[in-house]
Parts: structure tokens; C-alpha cells; sequence
């Protein structure tokens, strides 16, 4: 496996992702930032932050699924989220752990969360990115 994550003594312990990966691979796989549309480009979970986390970390699952990769070969994770605050964290963090039970990961790669004013269209609320390495 060309990812090992873990988690450096003196830093927090989360539990849904590490805090550093270890990328020994030698094929980069970049994908880009995954919104809660299905394969018809329609929005799941339109206002629900969880749902939309869901559908976006399956999203990343199955274009990773297309090169031969799956979260195990995440090495970084983007997350850009339209007006965060910190209240909508357990929201965020109940998307993560559904799409996580449903693909069968934990802990997850280490991860940016970042707040955006907007996305590309009015009714997604959160995009994921995904940085991928592979033997």
C-alpha cells in the first residue's frame, strides 16, 4: 500500500482522519472537487449538509474506483464548504462517518476544510477533492 497514515505524538487524535499520510507510491491521481450530483447530474440532498457530504466522498469513491484507487490511497483531502461555521460541524462530521461506514473506511486522509461564500451552482453546499497515490 503506498499510504500509511498516523497520527504524530503532541498532535490531537481525531477520529474520522489522521493528521499526516505517508505517500511511498510513484502515480500521482488528482480528482477533482466531487459535489452531491448522481450520475445524471441531478443534487442529492438539496439543504442537507449531510447528505451532500455523503454523496460527495461516494462521488470521490467512484471516480478514485476508475483508476484502480480507493480511499486507502487518498493521501489529501480538500473540503470546501459554503458559509461554514463551526455549528455545522456534527453535520459535516455525520456525512463523513455515513460515507465512511458505506465504503468501509476509517480513518480517513488527512483533510482541509475550508469556507467558501459560493459553489458552482446555488444548491450544492459543499465540494470534496481528493490527492491519491498509487504504487
Amino acid at each position: 500500500m503506498a499510504i500509511t497514515l498516523v497520527n504524530p505524538e503532541g498532535l490531537p487524535e481525531i477520529d474520522v482522519y489522521r493528521q499526516v499520510s505517508i505517500a511511498t507510491g510513484s502515480r500521482l491521481v488528482f480528482i477533482a472537487g466531487q459535489v452531491s450530483w448522481d450520475a445524471d447530474g441531478v443534487t442529492i440532498g438539496e439543504g442537507d449538509l449531510a447528505a451532500q457530504v455523503e454523496q460527495c466522498y461516494l462521488n470521490v469513491a467512484v471516480a478514485l474506483a476508475e483508476v484502480g484507487a480507493t480511499f486507502d490511497d487518498v493521501a489529501k483531502l480538500n473540503v470546501h464548504v459554503v458559509d461554514w461555521t463551526p455549528d455545522k460541524m456534527p453535520a459535516f462530521l455525520e456525512g463523513v462517518s455515513r460515507a465512511a461506514a458505506k465504503l468501509g473506511v476509517t480513518p480517513m486522509a488527512p483533510g482541509t476544510l475550508v469556507g467558501v461564500a459560493a459553489l458552482d451552482v446555488p444548491d450544492h453546499l459543499v465540494e470534496v477533492e481528493a490527492i491519491a497515490v498509487l504504487d
